[in-house]
C-alpha cells in the first residue's frame, strides 16, 4: 500500500459509514492464529513456539543513593546493571505455579482478583496466571485516589490483592480496613519484609511463597484439565477501572475475545513485527494502551524490557549522572509513548540545540528543514540521519523503528520532531478502554499530522449526526459526526452499572457498538481526524482528566463570579477560564486597587485580571480542587452571556463550541505565552 491509496472506505457507500480498513472490507478480523481465541491459549502458543527466547527483562539494581541537591532537596538516584531475562518457557511456568498457588489460597475461577502494581515483569506473570486459571483481573491504577480504589475493590468483591511493597506501604495501607472482604495480599517483591499495622484477618505473602505453594505436588492438580476451568472467549479477562467524569471510576468488562481482537488489529499496523523486536515497557499496565501493546509483543515472541519514566533515558531523574538509562542498555526497537513523554524529549533536545555552537546549530536547523521537505515527498535522508540525527536517536537507544503514540492528541510540532530527529515513524492511535484501546492507528508512512489513521482490521466506524453540535455526515467537504466504534473489540459494558451502559448497543447482526462521545471527520483517504468532544471531560497533556463542568460548578460559588466557562486543550497542561464577573464585587475590588475606568476598561485591565485570578485560585484551593483543575489564566468578560448572544442555551447551559469561537483570540493569548 503506497501513500496515495485509500486506507479505508464506507462499506455502505453512505458518507456516515460504516468505514472499514481496506484489508477487512468483507469481514472484521477477530484473531491472529486460528483457534487461539483466549489469552491463556495465546501465551501457551507463544511459549511453545519461542520457549528459549527472552520474554521479560528486568534491570538489576546495583546501588541506590540519596543525592543532595543545591536547594536542599534529596533526590533518590539508582545505579542499574544489565537486564536479567525470563525466557518464554520460564515465564509460562512461573505463571502456572503462581496461579496454582492462588488456587490453593482459595481464589476461585470466575471470581475477581485485583492487581495494583507498577509496570514490571511480575505484573505480566501475575496477569497470565489469572488468564490461565480464569480469575477475572481487576486493574486499578495507583493514582486514582484512595476512595476510588476502595470503591473498585468493594464493587468487585475482592478477597485477594496483588501489589508491590511500595504501593502497599504508601497507598493501600490506609484503606485496608475499608475493604472488609480482603483476606490475602500478595506482594511481588522478592525481599521478604516484616509487615506492621496490617489489620487482623489479612495475611501477606510474597509472590515467591505463593509460587512455592503452587508447585507442591498436591497443588499441581489445579492445573489439570479436570480442576481448571479454562476460559471461554466470552469470559471476562479484565475489569479495567477508568476515571469517570463524576469522580467515581467505572469498571470496563473486557472479555478474552475482546483483547484478542484488539491486539490483532493493532499488530496489523506494525510493519514486520516479529520475535527479533524489543519493546520497552514503562507506561502503567493498568491502562489499556500499555497492556495491549505488551500482549501484542508476547503474541509475536518479542522481548519486553521494563523501565519507568524516572529511569527511561540517561538524563532521567533517577539515573545517576554518568550511568546508563534503560533505553541505552536495552536499545528497544518498539516503544509506546504518551504525548507528555514525547514533549519532554522534544524539550530536552531543543535545550541541547540551544547550547550548541553557532555552526552546529545552523547545521541542525538546515538538516531539520531539508529532511522535513524530503519526507513530505516520500524520500529518505541517510546522510542527514547519520551525521546530524544519530545523537538524538541515541536518546532512545538508537534502534527504535516504530513509536506508537496514544492516550491524548500529539501536537503537530512534536510529531514532526519525532519523525525527523528520531528517524522513526510515529503511529498515532485512537481508541478507548471501552474498545480495548483499538479503534484506529495511522499507517507508519503517513506523515500528515493531527490525524489518527484508518479503522483497524478488527473494527468499523460510523459517524452519527450530532444536532446540538451541528455535525452531520452530509457536511462538506468531509462527513462529520459522533464516532461510533463497532466490532469484536467492543467490550462487554460497565461492571454493575446499568445506567452507564446506554453508550453500548448491539446491532441487528449481533455486533456490539460503543458511542464514544468524540466528534470526528473522515478524510477522502479513509483516515479519521478527531475534531471535538461531546462531553465536557477533557484529558490534559499529562493524562489527567478534568471535568470542566465540575470546575465550573465549584467556582460558581465564588462571590466574584456570575458565570464561568472552563476550557482546556488536550495538548496543553493547564485549564483556562472565561469569567463573567459579578458587577458589584468587581467594582469594590477595583476601588481597593485604585483601578479607574469604565466597566469595559476595568474588565480588560491586566492588573484586575491578575487579582481576580488570585481570588479564584484561593476559592479553588479551599474547595479542594486538584492542582491541575485550577485555572491558570482567565479572561474577564464585560458582556454577560444570554441566550440572545448565542453563547448559552435557553436553559442557560453553556454552548462550549460558540464560547470557544467567541474567545478564540483570548484562548490563543492565554495558551501562547506558556
Amino acid at each position: 500500500m503506497g501513500p496515495n491509496c485509500t486506507n479505508a472506505r464506507s462499506v455502505s457507500g453512505h458518507p456516515a459509514g460504516p468505514y472499514r480498513s481496506a484489508n477487512s472490507q468483507e469481514k472484521l478480523v477477530a484473531w491472529l492464529h486460528h483457534g487461539v481465541n483466549t489469552l491463556d491459549k495465546m501465551f501457551e502458543h507463544a511459549a511453545k513456539k519461542f520457549p528459549q527466547r527472552d520474554c521479560l527483562g528486568t534491570r538489576e539494581v546495583l546501588s541506590e543513593e540519596d543525592e543532595l541537591q543545591p536547594n536542599g532537596k534529596v533526590f533518590k538516584k539508582v545505579i542499574l546493571g544489565n537486564y536479567n531475562w525470563l525466557s518464554y518457557e520460564e515465564a509460562y511456568q512461573a505463571a502456572k505455579c503462581f496461579g496454582s498457588g492462588l488456587t490453593a489460597l482459595g481464589q476461585k475461577p470466575l471470581c475477581n482478583i485485583a492487581i495494583i502494581c507498577e509496570t514490571r515483569a511480575e505484573w505480566i506473570v501475575a496477569s497470565q496466571a489469572c488468564f490461565m486459571y480464569n480469575f477475572p483481573l481487576v486493574t486499578l491504577y495507583a493514582t486514582l485516589g484512595l476512595t476510588a480504589i476502595a470503591h473498585g475493590l468493594n464493587e468487585t468483591e475482592i478477597t485477594h490483592i496483588i501489589t508491590s511493597k511500595d504501593l502497599l506501604q504508601q497507598r493501600l495501607k490506609d484503606i485496608l480496613c475499608d475493604v472488609p472482604r480482603l483476606q490475602y495480599i500478595i506482594v511481588v517483591d522478592s525481599k521478604p519484609t516484616t509487615w506492621k499495622d496490617i489489620p487482623r484477618g489479612i495475611t501477606v505473602y510474597s509472590m515467591d511463597t505463593v509460587k512455592e505453594i503452587g508447585s507442591k505436588p498436591e497443588n499441581s492438580k489445579y492445573f489439570c484439565e479436570i480442576d481448571r476451568r479454562q476460559p471461554q472467549t466470552s469470559d471476562i479477562a479484565v475489569i479495567m477501572y477508568t476515571s469517570g467524569s463524576t469522580g467515581i471510576p467505572k469498571g470496563v468488562m473486557i472479555s478474552h475475545g475482546n483483547i484478542i481482537a484488539g491486539i490483532t488489529g493493532m499488530a496489523e499496523r506494525i510493519p514486520n513485527l516479529n520475535e527479533s523486536d524489543t519493546y520497552i515497557g514503562y507506561l502503567p499496565l493498568a491502562h489499556v494502551l500499555e497492556l495491549s501493546a505488551e500482549l501484542v509483543c508476547i503474541s509475536h515472541g518479542c522481548r519486553i524490557g521494563y523501565s519507568s519514566p524516572q529511569t527511561l533515558a540517561d538524563q532521567s531523574t533517577k539515573i545517576k549522572k554518568g550511568s546508563k538509562g534503560d533505553t541505552s542498555v536495552l536499545k528497544p526497537t518498539l516503544m509506546a509513548a504518551v504525548p507528555e513523554i514525547m514533549d519532554r524529549i522534544y524539550k530536552n533536545v531543543m535545550t541541547k540545540v540551544e547550547e550548541m555552537s553557532k555552526f552546529q546549530k545552523t547545521l541542525f536547523v538546515l538538516a531539520y528543514n531539508y529532511k522535513m521537505e524530503q519526507i513530505s515527498k516520500g524520500y529518505s535522508t541517510p546522510l542527514c540521519d547519520s551525521l546530524v540525527f544519530k545523537r538524538v536517536r541515541a536518546l532512545l537507544g538508537g534502534n527504535t523503528r516504530v513509536l506508537l503514540s496514544g492516550g491524548a492528541p500529539l501536537s503537530a510540532a512534536t510529531q514532526r520532531f519525532m519523525n525527523i530527529c528520531l528517524c522513526c515513524p510515529v503511529g498515532q492511535g485512537y481508541g478507548l478502554t471501552e474498545t480495548c484501546g483499538a479503534g484506529t492507528i495511522s499507517e507508519v508512512w503517513d506523515y500528515s499530522t493531527g490525524r489518527v489513521g484508518a479503522p483497524l482490521v478488527c473494527s468499523e466506524i460510523t459517524l452519527k449526526d450530532w444536532e446540538e453540535g451541528g455535525y452531520y455526515s452530509t457536511d462538506e467537504p468531509n462527513p462529520r459526526g459522533e464516532i461510533l466504534i463497532g466490532g469484536p473489540n467492543v467490550t462487554m459494558g460497565y461492571y454493575k452499572n446499568k445506567t452507564k451502559n446506554e453508550d453500548f448497543f448491539v446491532d441487528e447482526n449481533g455486533q456490539r457498538w460503543f458511542c464514544t462521545g468524540d466528534i470526528g471527520e473522515f478524510h477522502p483517504d479513509g483516515c479519521l481526524k478527531i475534531i471535538d468532544r461531546k462531553k465536557d471531560l477533557v484529558k490534559l497533556q499529562a493524562g489527567e482528566y478534568v471535568s470542566l463542568g465540575k470546575v465550573e460548578a465549584v467556582l460558581k460559588n465564588c462571590p466574584l463570579i456570575d458565570n464561568i466557562c472552563a476550557y482546556a486543550n488536550s495538548d496543553q497542561s493547564y485549564v483556562i477560564s472565561f469569567v463573567v464577573p459579578n458587577h458589584k464585587q468587581l467594582m469594590l475590588l477595583a476601588e481597593q486597587m485604585q483601578v479607574k475606568g469604565t466597566w469595559e476598561e476595568i474588565c480588560n485591565s491586566s492588573q484586575m485580571e491578575k487579582e481576580a485570578l488570585r481570588i479564584i485560585t484561593e476559592a479553588a484551593i479551599s474547595a479542594k480542587l486538584e492542582r491541575f483543575e485550577i485555572p491558570k489564566k482567565i479572561r474577564l468578560s464585560a458582556e454577560p452571556w444570554t441566550p440572545e448572544t448565542g453563547l448559552v442555551t435557553d436553559a442557560f447551559k453553556l454552548k462550549r463550541k460558540e464560547l470557544k469561537t467567541h474567545y478564540q483570540e483570548d484562548i490563543e493569548r492565554m495558551y501562547g505565552g506558556k
